[in-house]
């Protein structure tokens, strides 16, 4: 399992930055794997983080997203949005670029997100589809294919 931690490790730095793969993968770390032996899932004391793809890249479970919250200063990986989008994206629905306040200068379409309330707080975890600067400049379209959202209660209770 040593190696194994370390390379996850590995592509999460490279995938997220610097300290990621300490703080994703810190704690009781169990891979669950495919039938043919490749990483599938990786749970972390109990939690799912992260779901590793056939693309060698890391989608985002909510237990990641609060992980790389705290490790990752901001604005890295984040898509910031104000109260009128807040109900809505904790619901899992996706965020669309006219309500886009703020957003990392570096996001790439595909790149997996943090979505953030204008006050720090995680709503959800999904995958960009716009650029930085298409979710700055456009009014309409997708920004963030949602992929989970923090229920209200569940945020209320942290």
């Amino acid at each position: 399992m040593g190696a194994d931690l370390a390379q996850l490790r590995t592509i999460a730095d490279y995938q997220f930055g610097a300290g990621a793969g300490e703080a994703l993968f810190d704690g009781d770390v169990v891979v669950q794997r495919t039938s043919t032996g490749r990483p599938q899932q990786i749970v972390v004391d109990g939690e799912r983080v992260v779901s590793y793809g056939t693309d060698g890249r890391f989608t985002l479970g909510l237990a990641g997203g609060r992980r790389l919250q705290e490790a990752l200063a901001p604005p890295a990986y984040r898509v910031v949005v104000g109260d009128d989008s807040e109900p809505f994206v904790r619901e899992g629905r996706n965020v669309f670029a006219r309500f886009v306040r703020r957003v990392d200068p570096a996001v790439r379409p595909g790149d997996e997100v943090l979505v953030e309330h204008l006050e720090g707080a995680l709503l959800a975890v999904g995958r960009a589809e716009l650029s930085a600067d298409g979710m700055a400049d456009f009014e309409t379209g997708m920004a963030v294919k949602v992929r989970e959202g923090v229920p209200a209660a569940e945020s209320a209770s942290q």
